[in-house]
């Protein structure tokens, strides 16, 4: 099959690959790099700080990242920047491939070339009005990706789903650690939709060590203070937020991932970056979780917090071995680049 012509768009706010906590940005990395080892010639449209693999054209869209940049959460504007400089160029490429959020549903229409979609974020709302969901259903029909069945089923909106490719890790870097320490941890970014307080009331009735850490964004630092500060001490600590070093030892350290989420996960790369490590995964049944851990072999899949302390009673009775095997068979950058490859002949294929 011929080599193709490939835009990757990626987010602005955080550079690719993250310097630290980062998941769209990582998984952006990941594709490109494994785009670019199957012979495909690439183009990353991404921030200025950004550090592209090796053998791919990169197209800094603003100087650095919007976050570093202090750019508000709100102002979409420089995001539709690197989409219209991407869609400018539509005639070299085969694929454009977005990773923005719902902006760049207004572009597709405009060009002849193949568009894919890929959508990181929820498409499930309990609003009544929801002008995101409003704008995905008036461009339903151009090509996107589901990071997760379960993602896909909970969808409000019937988008045109090209496929579901799951979420992939470079298996390389995450070591697998047979034997533990004695903490737990919890992992993610600061909200208590990541379910940050439940891990902690488990920690807190069954008197296990907890280690938790986590970007910890301006817009959460009330929360932080008020709800999760008062509840630390000498077994429950904020470590704050690991480097990309750090990453394989912070997950491979731990008898387990606590991740008692609150809400539906579309996929939830720290489960699979903890399993990568040997380490088990105890989570809520939302979202994806079903999907990224095997219950009673990669860990254990709750309901609530009387079931996630079972759990944590037993953990012992993984096979670490089983988690690694898991990740290494559903979970790493080669199987997520040959899906979207796959998608990407698919759709070519499809528009002759």
């Amino acid at each position: 099959m011929k080599k193709l012509k490939i835009a990757q768009v990626a987010p602005l706010w955080f550079p690719i690959p993250p310097e630290k906590y980062g998941g769209i940005e990582w998984i952006v990395y990941n594709l490109v790099e494994g785009l670019v080892k199957k012979g495909h010639n690439v183009t990353l449209f991404a921030s200025g700080d950004s550090k592209a693999p090796k053998g791919c054209k990169f197209v800094p869209v603003y100087p650095i990242s919007l976050k570093k940049d202090g750019i508000s959460w709100q102002d979409h504007a420089y995001e539709l920047l690197a989409l219209n400089q991407a869609f400018r160029r539509a005639k070299d490429f085969d694929i454009i491939h977005s990773h923005i959020d719902l902006w760049e549903v207004y572009f597709p229409s405009l060009v002849k070339t193949v568009c894919l979609h890929t959508i990181h974020n929820p498409l499930y709302s309990s609003a009544k009005k929801d002008s995101r969901l409003f704008i995905f259903e008036k461009f339903k029909k151009n090509n996107y990706v589901a990071i997760s069945k379960s993602q896909k089923k909970l969808s409000r909106v019937k988008l045109n789903f090209a496929g579901v490719v799951y979420n992939g890790i470079r298996i390389k870097e995450f070591d697998f650690n047979p034997v533990p320490k004695d903490h737990f941890i919890w992992s993610a970014r600061i909200n208590k939709h990541k379910g940050i307080e439940n891990a902690i009331e488990i920690a807190e009735k069954t008197g296990i060590k907890l280690h938790l850490a986590g970007r910890l964004d301006d817009g959460q630092q009330d929360y932080f203070k008020e709800k999760i500060k008062p509840r630390l001490n000498e077994k429950i600590k904020y470590i704050g937020e690991y480097s990309r070093e750090e990453k394989s030892k912070f997950f491979g350290e731990a008898r387990a991932l606590i991740y008692p989420i609150e809400w539906e996960e579309p996929f939830g790369l720290n489960m699979a970056e903890a399993q990568a490590c040997g380490t088990p995964v105890i989570a809520y049944n939302r979202g994806s979780v079903p999907e990224v851990v095997k219950n009673g072999k990669t860990g254990f899949v709750v309901n609530n917090i009387k079931e996630a302390i079972k759990a944590v009673k037993k953990i012992d009775q993984i096979d670490r071995r089983n988690c690694r095997k898991w990740v290494e068979k559903k979970f790493t950058e080669e199987t997520m680049v040959n899906g979207y490859e796959k998608l990407y002949y698919k759709l070519l294929n499809k528009k002759k």
